[in-house]
């Protein structure tokens, strides 16, 4: 038997992960953050926070780069947060893709932020310091906020839905539309990288709203080899 062509059916060939589009809540915490606030004001619940307007032709110009790929997506994931459902609605309609159809796992919803939820990093110090104080101990991978959850609880649930995509359609080309976190665990994971590989390439700078991050899986190599990180549309 050649494990090799065993190996390949066993995955996806394409994975894109794809971060939302601008939302409202994003210009909430920009502004917050500038105006040295302690919380970010918004009046939806966290799962119903919509795309902005540049959200949306975010959204619209990626579809349109998805069109002229020669491997394109036949599968869609998307978080059920609206922010996710919009972003990943309005690619599929860009792009035209054929008879594609979307599922919503809330294993790729954002991760809980518990106590910290809506608070500014001034806020943050200022009205939990004893927990920023563990936070700096035990660093951003393994420290779980009080009702929320750690890069390392946020793993289990990727794993998990990962697990789940690769069987259900091995061979098929996947788009994961989702968050910021679930992305750089999605990283952690498909690289096998360690605690310190993962936060340092956090360190350098943000996901960007409907930036691509994509693999293909090479059989040789029987790995997903990274071709796209944090590339935006312009």
């Amino acid at each position: 038997m050649n494990n090799n062509l065993n190996f390949e059916v066993k995955n996806p060939k394409w994975l894109w992960l794809v971060r939302h589009g601008e939302s409202t809540s994003n210009l909430a915490r920009r502004r917050a953050e500038s105006e040295n606030l302690l919380t970010i004001d918004f009046p939806e619940r966290e799962m119903d926070v919509p795309l902005t307007e540049n959200g949306i032709g975010q959204s619209v110009r990626l579809g349109d780069w998805f069109a002229e790929l020669d491997e394109k997506p036949t599968i869609i994931y998307s978080s059920p947060y609206l922010r996710t459902k919009e972003s990943a609605r309005l690619i599929a309609e860009t792009a035209q893709f054929e008879n594609v159809k979307i599922f919503y796992d809330e294993r790729l919803r954002e991760r809980e932020f518990g106590i910290f939820d809506r608070l500014t990093w001034r806020g943050s110090r200022e009205k939990f310091p004893e927990e920023m104080e563990k936070r700096a101990a035990l660093g951003k991978f393994y420290y779980r906020p009080p009702n929320g959850e750690s890069w390392c609880d946020l793993a289990f649930r990727i794993r998990s839905a990962w697990r789940d995509i690769r069987e259900d359609f091995a061979g098929e080309n996947i788009m994961i539309v989702t968050h910021e976190a679930v992305i750089r665990i999605f990283r952690y994971v498909l690289e096998n990288l360690s605690e310190e590989e993962i936060l340092a390439i956090d360190k350098i700078g943000d996901v960007q709203n409907c930036a691509v991050t994509s693999y293909n899986f090479e059989t040789e190599a029987r790995k997903f080899v990274l071709r796209h990180d944090n590339f935006c549309v312009r």
